[in-house]
């Protein structure tokens, strides 16, 4: 696999002032209902709500095999269905908004837009009277508020967060936004990514008298800034932000100020917009703009603070920042179709992908499908350049919960037929190409070609809108371990026999780089090369997540947290300070 390229290319910030305008729980029969509901008293005219499909299953890591959870009589557990959603796991999305006086509602609306970035917690903290109020709760954003509790967030400054857990159940004391208090007042922060020297810092923190109450790297940033000698609180951010590194995209709340931060790398994404009225919106992506009605005006460039309070809006540099190294999953998977990321239509992107797949990998065929809903845009892409129609081969589930029974005789991949339905009328007897965005275990793959097959399908094709995925990703996304990656282990044939496919292609790296042209440099292919941007070292967050979330098992069974080449007295001696500390 090709080493991704180094950029030396650096970014300007810039520096923008404008004047910006200060501005019983009822239940619900549906999310949609609610949402409808509670955004009237927000937006001038009705909002469709746009549901995308809510990724709930929990990371086929092997940390799942030491997660209580009640089986069924077959034995598996009710969780391990939901292993057949074999994708990787964008851990979060941010909102944050200033200079509307319904902060909050907004808030609540575009953190709605992000759902599909994390579905197992969410948060808002809100700022009034120079007071940080915080409402967070375990669950969908539908779930988490209502009526009342909005009405209990006035101001006209706010943050969110949306996130996905990584642990077999999310405590409440891991969903952001954080709230802390120290001699200079209060501040908020949410944060999206992951900090590849979260361990180090936390153990000098602690050694010299720190006390966290989480296991989120995002803790560190707080005891950071509360450390901090450096006047104002910008430069405290600054001087906090210089000594973590990783990829971080973070909106700070406090008494009068709104901050948006990202690492110098510019891993994930963090856009902001503006509002009619003038209200500044920093957001993951644009759909979230779009739905609160704010004009997209630029990205947070890689390694800029921006400062929204009422002076206006002001940016500085945080830091030398000499390549750019943006994710590439969020235009392959993670990312709405809608959206701008990374100053690129995602929806561009993967039709693009479909075409090159078309063009590269061609074959015989006469109906073109998709894994829906992240294959849709690429088999569109596929089937245009082919010039064979695409179908709805397969049909998904919006409804499907985590707690099912099933019947006593065992049915056969049971979690997948649960999500996806073939339409025998469009494979029966029909040669088919089915367009997906990855594989990553090959565990669903090879479900759905048989899927495909029972129902009638002659031939199945299988076209893939990314290149292998070889090496886990350590920058905010929840991937296995390098050795359950399928394309890590095996040849192309050697996958295309075990997911059992007619033919099987991937996107080629080379086109993939030739298609972003001059941007390429400046994308992070870490997870299809194995070389990382930022090394990092020791332990990942995923194992404090997991041992603070309650595990319980042989310790020394766990391996997916673990960087490679670290040693097993490295980590039994970790492991040991976790059971004594």
């Amino acid at each position: 696999m090709a080493a991704a390229a180094v950029s030396t290319a650096s970014s300007a910030a810039v520096t923008n002032k404008s004047h910006l305008s200060s501005s019983l729980d009822k239940p619900f029969s549906s999310p949609s209902q609610k949402l409808l509901s509670l955004a009237a008293k927000t937006l001038p005219k009705p909002y469709h709500y746009h549901h995308r499909t809510l990724i709930t299953a929990a990371s086929k890591n092997p940390l799942t095999d030491v997660v209580s959870s009640k089986p069924n009589p077959d034995g598996r557990s009710f969780d391990s269905y939901f292993d057949d959603d074999d994708k990787p796991r964008e851990e979060c999305g941010v909102v944050g908004i200033y200079g509307d006086s319904e902060a909050s509602r907004l808030c609540y609306l575009a953190l709605h837009a992000l759902q599909h970035r994390g579905q197992e917690g969410a948060g808002i903290v809100c700022v009034n009277d120079n007071v940080l109020k915080s409402i967070t709760g375990v669950g969908l954003v539908s779930d988490v508020f209502s009526e009342s509790k909005l009405d209990q967030l006035p101001g006209d400054l706010a943050i969110g967060h949306v996130r996905y857990s990584t642990a077999g159940s999310s405590m409440l004391k891991n969903v952001q936004p954080f709230v802390a208090s120290y001699r200079f007042g209060s501040v908020g922060v949410a944060h999206n990514g992951n900090l590849v020297n979260y361990k180090q810092l936390r153990g000098e923190l602690e050694e010299n008298g720190s006390i966290f109450n989480t296991s989120s790297d995002t803790e560190v940033v707080l005891h950071l800034i509360a450390i901090s000698k450096a006047r104002p609180f910008l430069l405290r951010i600054v001087e906090a932000c210089e000594k973590i590194e990783g990829a971080y995209s973070m909106v700070f709340a406090t008494e009068d100020k709104l901050v948006a931060v990202r690492d110098p790398y510019g891993f994930r994404p963090l856009v902001m917009g503006r509002r009619s009225n003038g209200a500044v919106v920093f957001a993951s992506e644009t759909c979230a703009l779009d739905l609160i009605e704010a004009t997209y005006e630029r990205e947070v460039l890689p390694g800029e603070v921006v400062v929204v309070d009422k002076e206006g809006v002001q940016s500085i540099c945080l830091m030398p920042h000499p390549e750019r190294k943006s994710c590439i999953f969020e235009h392959i998977y993670f990312a709405l179709p809608n959206s701008v990321v990374f100053g690129r239509s995602v929806y561009e992107s993967r039709r693009a992908f479909g075409e090159i797949l078309a063009t590269e990998a061609p074959v015989e065929c006469d109906v073109v499908i998709a894994v829906p809903d992240s294959g849709v845009v690429a088999a569109l892409g596929y089937a245009a350049k082919a010039g064979v129609p695409f179908q709805q081969g397969l049909i998904r589930s919006h409804y499907v919960g985590r707690t099912f029974i099933e019947p006593s005789q065992k049915i056969r991949d049971f979690g997948v037929k649960l999500k996806l339905s073939p339409v025998r009328a469009v494979l029966e007897g029909k040669r088919v190409v089915v367009v997906d965005d990855s594989i990553v275990r090959g565990t669903t793959s090879s479900k759905i070609v048989r899927l495909l097959k029972e129902a009638g399908a002659k031939e199945v094709h299988m076209r893939i809108a990314s290149p292998p995925i070889i090496a886990s990703c350590y920058y905010g996304v929840d991937t296995p371990s390098s050795e359950e990656l399928i394309s890590n282990r095996m040849s192309v044939e050697e996958i295309r026999e075990y997911i059992g496919s007619d033919s099987l292609a991937f996107l080629p790296i080379e086109s993939l780089n030739k298609l972003l042209g001059s941007d390429s440099k400046s994308y992070c292919y870490a997870c299809f090369s194995g070389n990382y941007p930022v090394e990092p070292t020791g332990k990942v967050k995923r194992i404090g997540d997991f041992m603070d979330d309650g595990l319980s098992g042989d310790m020394d069974s766990i391996d997916g947290g673990w960087l490679p080449g670290s040693s097993k007295v490295q980590k039994k001696t970790i492991l040991n300070e976790v059971r004594t500390s």
